[in-house]
């Protein structure tokens, strides 16, 4: 009998997608996890395809293995093979299926819609427990019926190959990761402080002080973060993380933090983020409530200030190379089971 990772991502993707369930995979490689992937793609046929694992697929591979403990790295492509992969799971005698919740769609793309939310929920019911991503990810799924143990992650992993970059002193510079494209509010940050971009989909147009740096692999990427700070905003607004993906920072762990942290970067974030109470405690960077803030906090901040944060982040940010987080918690999920 062995323990397995079962995961569904895109390996086409160039952007950062898969990386996060990759590196899961790896992490719990070295705690004899065994692993199940299967792929499908962004293209039409991607439909067909999951028709296809539904029938053939996902029963084949899970009825020939010896499973004893399973994570599942939710969400899959879609509703159908998410369902078919617990319910294959389940029909295995003395088998404990485990989600790890890369993201709850109740929280992000649906969250007024009382039946979703229900349905969504009642599927992490057919669990035996689930790994949520921090805290207030905890309390809201309680809150909507999540009646199974549930444990807070504290922040993704992330496997960096980079050299982790060490500050000889305080630049006041800061970089942003991500698709640029749904972070409107860049468009806005006229500021004295110099800011470097790296992703897809850039606007033709930025205030003087952003400086486009271009896209790069995730393996790649950590190479040219040399900034001050990594910044994690949402949104349209200067004032607030706001629209779909600004809310959802009340409760999720962004990725682009574990990349920041992972590369030797302190963080600027959100007050209201869920990520913020991480940051605080640990002392890894700056939580602000407006972006109108960045120049007066930021010229505040001392040598001996950002020496410590650094100092700080060297620490957290091994942990995150080295699968730390999603190590203990599986622990901690398979203890209460």
């Amino acid at each position: 009998m062995s323990d397995f990772v079962i995961s569904m991502y895109d390996k086409t993707q160039y952007e950062a997608g898969p990386k996060a369930k990759m590196d899961v995979v790896k992490f719990l490689k070295k705690a004899d996890f065994k692993s199940i992937i299967f792929y499908f793609n962004g293209a039409r046929k991607a439909e067909l395809m999951s028709i296809k694992q539904v029938m053939w697929d996902i029963p084949r591979e899970i009825k020939k293995q010896k499973m004893q403990n399973v994570l599942f790295q939710y969400p899959a492509f879609n509703e159908r093979t998410n369902n078919k992969i617990i319910d294959e799971v389940k029909k295995k005698r003395g088998t404990k299926i485990f989600l790890l919740l890369h993201d709850v769609e109740s929280l992000r793309l649906h969250r007024d819609e009382p039946e979703y939310i229900a349905e969504e929920i009642a599927f992490f019911n057919k669990s035996d427990g689930v790994i949520a991503h921090n805290e207030e990810m905890v309390k809201w799924l309680k809150q909507a019926g999540m009646i199974k143990p549930i444990v807070s992650l504290g922040i993704f992993d992330y496997d960096n190959p980079q050299v982790m970059v060490k500050h000889d002193k305080y630049e006041r510079t800061i970089c942003f990761a991500g698709n640029l494209g749904k972070s409107e509010f860049l468009k806005k940050m006229d500021s004295e402080i110099p800011l470097y971009l790296y992703g897809p989909n850039q606007a033709d147009k930025y205030p003087e002080n952003i400086n486009y740096q271009g896209s790069y692999s995730p393996e790649e990427l950590p190479k040219y973060l040399k900034q001050s700070f990594g910044l994690i905003w949402d949104g349209d607004s200067l004032t607030e993380c706001n629209g779909i993906f600004g809310e959802y920072l009340k409760y999720n762990n962004p990725h682009k933090a574990s990349l920041y942290l992972s590369s030797g970067l302190p963080v600027i974030v959100w007050k209201q983020a869920a990520l913020a109470s991480f940051v605080e405690h640990n002392g890894l960077g700056i939580t602000i409530n407006s972006l109108a803030e960045l120049d007066r906090i930021l010229a505040d901040v001392t040598e001996e200030n950002y020496r410590e944060m650094c100092n700080n982040v060297r620490i957290i940010g091994q942990k995150i190379r080295d699968g730390h987080y999603i190590t203990q918690a599986i622990q901690k999920l398979l203890e209460l089971n």
